[in-house]
């Protein structure tokens, strides 16, 4: 690390909020203004000084980056660590940073678990199990899913996801509607039984709702295969 008397702080024209910090007449390193501010021409900076100010720019930088990573949407911790994984930054600069925005509150996974699961419960019903996947990909830990998933309703997570189906199957005849369905709520990750059920709701809606709805409603039974399940 360089030492020496500060000769210049120039202000980087491709961002106002660092500035360039010269030692001895050379460049030595940049920092973000309001560290800069703290400095002043004709201070000497020892090895030690500018270690530090470098080690503190570091994490700010790393925290900036999850700062901006995080204002999309909330993330999980184990996000967070792999976007700034990317970002090349040093292993001890990740677990300085997570350690700063949990302190902050910004990073928390019971509240990003939380909201996972209830923007899928509104936007894109799916089964607990399918939940769990997701949350486990984000790193999320099983006590914590355990706790989310226990608010959740797989009937009715089943009977939202297959309504949201209903215009787009609309004029087929039931056992095609069923079948179609069916399908559809496996991929969601719905297991039979539950598929089943919302499926045989959902055409109870439908026929006292909406006469017209099936193309053909001659069958009178639900088509809909047995399962040992």
């Amino acid at each position: 690390m360089p030492a020496g008397i500060i000769t210049a702080m120039e202000v980087q024209k491709r961002n106002k909020q660092r500035v360039n910090v010269y030692l001895d007449d050379e460049y030595a390193f940049s920092l973000k203004s309001e560290e800069a501010a703290r400095l002043h021409k004709g201070q000497h900076l020892t090895e030690a000084d500018v270690a530090a100010l470098e080690a503190q720019d570091t994490l700010a930088r790393a925290i900036d980056t999850a700062a901006r990573f995080l204002s999309y949407r909330p993330r999980s911790i184990q996000e967070v660590r792999d976007n700034l994984v990317k970002k090349d930054t040093p292993p001890p600069v990740i677990e300085a940073a997570v350690q700063n925005l949990e302190a902050l509150g910004y990073l928390n996974d019971l509240s990003f678990a939380a909201f996972w699961v209830r923007e899928r419960n509104t936007f894109k019903p799916l089964s607990p199990r399918a939940l769990r996947h997701e949350l486990r990909q984000k790193g999320v830990a099983d006590n914590i899913i355990d706790e989310v998933l226990a608010q959740i309703d797989a009937d009715d997570a089943a009977y939202r996801a297959a309504y949201s189906q209903t215009r787009r199957l609309r004029n087929l005849s039931r056992r095609e509607f069923e079948h179609k369905l069916l399908q559809f709520l496996q991929r969601r990750g719905f297991g039979y039984r539950d598929a089943n059920t919302a499926i045989r709701r959902l055409v109870e809606t439908l026929e006292a709702e909406e006469n017209d709805y099936f193309r053909d409603n001659s069958d009178s039974d639900l088509s809909l295969p047995e399962s040992d399940e």
